[in-house]
C-alpha cells in the first residue's frame, strides 16, 4: 500500500515571517539574555547566510579560506537545553527577527507540530520526519537565487520538546520504530548540511542527555539555559517595579526573594518572573488600589518557583 506524503499543514504549526515587529518586541522582552542573543544571532546568521562571513574574510583574512570552509560546512543545527521556564522556546520562536535584520534577508520560521511524532504505527514516524525535512528543503530551495549563489532568504526549522523525537538509540527500552525515526532525523540534518541550503534547525529540550549522541555531535553549538542569577532577575523586574513607584531598596528586596531562599532551594525562572510574579503584582492592585512595596513583597513571598524538570 502506497502512503501519501503528509501535507505541510499536517507537519507544521503556522509559519512566521521575519522581520516582524511583534516578534522584535517579544525578543526585546527577553532581558538578561543579551549575550546569548548576540552569540546566537551570529551563529544562525552564518548557518543560513554565509555571504557575510565570506565578505568579512575577504576583507580582513583573505588567506583563511580553509578555515572559512570549515565554519560554513558545519551541520546547520543548534540545540537549546536546560531548565523549564528558562526562555528556550520564546528565544527560539523570536530570534529569527534579529537574524533577518542582521543579514538583511527574509526568514521563515517553520515550527514542527507535535503531530509529526506520529502515533507509533510501523513506518509512520520515519515517513513523517522525512516528509518534514522534504518540506523544509523545498522552502529553503525557494530562497536560493537561480545562479545558486547568494540567497535572498532563509528558513529556520524549530523542533520543540526535541527529546520526544530524537532520543538516544542507546536506550535499551527504545522501540524499533523510534530508532528508525531518529535515523531519519539524522539523515535529514545531513541532507540540509550537504545541500548547502539557507536553513538552520533549532532543537529545544529539557533533557539534553536524552538526545542521541549522533545528533549532539552534529550541533554547531549547544546553548545551556539556567535559572536567572541575581543580576538577570534584576534586569527583568527592576524596570517594571520602578515604574510602579517602588524604590531601589524595595526592588532589591524582591530581587532577593526571587532567588533561592534557603540552602538547596531554587530561584524563580524567567517565566515565573514575567508570567506569574509581575502580572500578579499588577492585578492584585487593579482596579481600585495602588501597588505598594508591601503588597509586592507579600505576593513575591506567596509564589513558589516552578519545580525543575525531573525524569519520570
Amino acid at each position: 500500500m502506497q502512503h501519501t506524503k503528509p501535507s505541510f499543514s499536517e507537519l507544521f504549526e503556522p509559519a512566521v515571517e521575519f522581520p516582524d515587529i511583534d516578534m522584535k518586541e517579544r525578543l526585546a522582552m527577553l532581558v538578561g539574555l543579551d549575550e546569548v542573543k548576540m552569540r546566537l544571532t551570529k551563529i544562525l546568521g552564518l548557518l543560513v547566510h554565509a555571504e557575510g562571513l565570506k565578505k568579512w574574510a575577504h576583507k580582513h583574512h583573505p588567506d583563511a579560506g580553509g578555515l572559512i570552509s570549515i565554519v560554513t560546512r558545519r551541520p546547520p543545527l543548534v540545540i537549546f537545553a536546560g531548565d523549564v521556564g528558562a526562555g528556550k522556546s520564546e528565544l527560539a520562536q523570536t530570534i529569527g527577527d534579529a537574524v533577518a535584520r542582521q543579514e538583511n534577508i527574509n526568514i521563515t520560521l517553520l515550527p514542527m507540530s507535535l503531530s509529526a511524532r506520529g502515533k507509533g504505527m510501523v513506518g509512520e514516524m520515519t515517513q513523517l520526519v522525512s516528509a518534514a525535512f522534504d518540506h523544509t528543503i523545498e522552502q529553503a530551495q525557494k530562497m536560493q537565487s537561480n545562479s545558486g549563489s547568494k540567497a535572498h532568504g532563509a528558513v529556520i526549522l524549530l523542533i520543540d520538546e526535541a527529546d520526544a523525537l530524537a532520543q538516544s538509540r542507546e536506550n535499551a527500552q527504545m522501540h524499533h520504530e523510534d530508532k528508525a525515526g531518529v535515523n531519519a532525523f539524522i539523515r535529514g540534518i545531513d541532507r540540509l548540511g550537504n545541500g548547502r541550503l539557507p536553513v538552520a534547525v533549532i532543537m529545544c529540550t529539557n533533557r539534553p542527555e536524552s538526545l542521541d549522541p549522533a545528533i549532539r555531535r552534529r550541533a554547531a553549538d549547544l546553548f545551556v539555559f539556567t535559572r536567572p542569577n541575581e543580576e538577570q532577575r534584576r534586569a527583568v523586574i527592576e524596570g517594571p517595579l520602578t515604574s510602579l513607584g517602588l524604590s531601589k531598596k524595595e526592588v532589591d528586596k524582591i530581587v532577593k526573594l526571587t532567588g533561592p531562599r534557603d540552602n538547596g532551594d531554587i530561584g524563580f525562572t524567567f517565566s515565573d518572573l514575567t508570567q506569574r510574579l509581575l502580572p500578579t503584582i499588577l492585578l492584585d492592585a487593579y482596579p481600585d488600589n495602588k501597588v505598594t512595596a508591601a503588597s509586592a513583597t507579600r505576593i513575591t513571598e506567596s509564589i513558589s518557583p516552578t519545580s525543575p524538570f525531573k525524569e519520570s
